[in-house]
């Protein structure tokens, strides 16, 4: 399944949920889901609905296709520890995500085409791979040439969420520097981290 593309706030509709990754978008108004019915539903999920719904949460908000989520998800069953907290770090320390939570773009999304076109470096040097995993002490920040993006001259001044303890933010520098790993409770959103456990269980 690819990464998806369509309507956002369609999206944290029928998931219920805000998610700051995905959109700035609201549910204010319209905390129902989209359809000609949506606001008369009132159907009590199943426990698969109910793992599904947790599943799409991650996969959603830090814009990634159904088979990248499986393979983080095997790679966090596979480390030591418990593998929620294991998958989210995982997913927190993808390069996308960590210009996104420094508050250098509006959404993970937008963040994703900083990398992309090749706008940012990590410890000096330019890194164009959204999925690049940043380690502690790995310093991150937009190229020289490239500090007055509009993107980022927008979305410095206001971030869409606050800047997580483990990036420690350099004000003068205009820069992040890892600080710590994030553990279970570094996903910006609630979430079930077992229901993901439990819809992996049968599928990997």
């Amino acid at each position: 399944m690819s990464r998806y593309t369509g309507p956002r706030r369609k999206i944290i509709r029928a998931l219920g949920i805000e998610l700051p990754g995905l959109t700035r978008h609201t549910l204010e108004g319209r905390d129902y889901p989209p359809g000609q019915h949506g606001s008369r539903l009132n159907k009590r999920k199943s426990n698969f609905g109910q793992q599904l719904v947790e599943k799409q949460k991650l996969r959603f908000n830090y814009g990634l296709g159904e088979s990248q989520l499986r393979r983080l998800m095997l790679e966090a069953r596979s480390a030591k520890g418990p593998s929620g907290d294991k998958l989210i770090e995982l997913l927190e320390r993808r390069l996308d995500n960590i210009i996104f939570r420094a508050g250098f773009a509006p959404t993970i999304a937008a963040a994703r085409q900083l990398v992309s076109h090749r706008h940012i470096q990590v410890n000096g040097k330019r890194v164009n791979i959204p999925s690049f995993r940043v380690k502690i002490g790995d310093v991150i920040a937009p190229l020289e040439k490239s500090r007055n993006h509009p993107v980022i001259r927008m979305s410095l001044p206001e971030p869409a969420l606050s800047r997580p303890e483990w990036l420690a933010w350099d004000n003068a520098a205009e820069r992040v520097t890892v600080t710590y790993l994030p553990g279970g409770d570094a996903v910006p959103f609630p979430i079930e981290l077992q229901k993901v456990i439990e819809y992996y269980s049968n599928r990997i």
